[in-house]
């Protein structure tokens, strides 16, 4: 008791103040003048003003907070739109594959590319099927569009497929509508090239340009490119031919392994006719 007593003779002044205060409020709420009437009036106007000023200022940290929300849903809602649309090209990617493996001939191994090479000479492309898929080195890589490829390298679970736009490459191709025969190859340009085609040969712009059976690895009649140039020098017995190829292979995410092997009696043969 002793020492509330000191603090109330300490803080004398003050608590006088607020008592004084609280006194004239209570005569103010007890006068009924016209001129008390008046001032309640503005005071009561005046709150009312500053409250809703304040109303309508915003909440800086609530702001945040919901602008932190917003931005986390648009993530999650772009995310999802991406996912789904993705989905969408796959399915089909995989109908149209599977449309075109029930139609197609041969027996077909299905693959994904995950991995590919397109800035080299020797261009490439990884498959995720091998041994265990029934892959063998030679087996030509088509897709639903055309020629792709030819397998070189095996594993079993993997395997490595080169390009048709590899320096390396050659196979037997013809013109479908003329059935002009020559040798499809690769010089680094945009465009595939048909060789040993002679000046007299029938080539025209838009042929297209289809696998011949003369090819060891790759069936007949499958799709190679369409022809967009042909020239001829004075000094050279041949066409130049360029071809636009008709899969584009930086768009390449499926493929098809064609399991069949060369035919080993056409094989021994040709060789024994080559030694001699």
């Amino acid at each position: 008791m002793q020492r509330l007593i000191n603090i109330i003779i300490q803080f004398k002044e003050y608590f006088l103040l607020n008592l004084l205060i609280v006194i004239s409020f209570i005569l103010l709420a007890s006068n009924d003048t016209k001129q008390i009437k008046a001032i309640r009036s503005y005071t009561v106007g005046f709150i009312g003003l500053v409250q809703n000023t304040m109303a309508t200022i915003p909440n800086v940290f609530e702001l945040q907070r919901e602008n932190e929300l917003l931005r986390k849903l648009n993530i999650s809602l772009s995310d999802e739109v991406n996912r789904l649309r993705e989905a969408k090209i796959e399915n089909e990617q995989l109908r149209k594959m599977l449309e075109f493996k029930e139609k197609s001939q041969y027996q077909l191994v299905s693959a994904d590319v995950i991995g590919k090479s397109l800035h080299l000479l020797k261009n490439t492309i990884t498959l995720n099927a091998g041994e265990k898929d029934g892959v063998q080195v030679d087996m030509p890589i088509i897709s639903e569009q055309g020629i792709v490829g030819r397998v070189v390298v095996v594993s079993s679970n993997y395997s490595i497929g080169q390009l048709i736009i590899n320096k390396d490459f050659r196979t037997s191709v013809k013109i479908q509508r003329s059935r002009v025969d020559g040798i499809l190859a690769w010089d680094g340009s945009d465009y595939l090239l048909m060789k040993n085609v002679s000046k007299k040969q029938d080539v025209l712009l838009g042929d297209l340009v289809i696998t011949s059976e003369y090819s060891r690895v790759f069936p007949p009649q499958i799709k190679v490119g369409v022809v967009a140039e042909v020239s001829e020098d004075a000094v050279s017995l041949f066409k130049n031919i360029k071809i636009t190829p008709i899969v584009n292979m930086t768009k390449l995410e499926q493929v098809f392994v064609i399991k069949t092997t060369a035919d080993t009696e056409r094989v021994a043969i040709e060789n024994r006719l080559k030694k001699k």
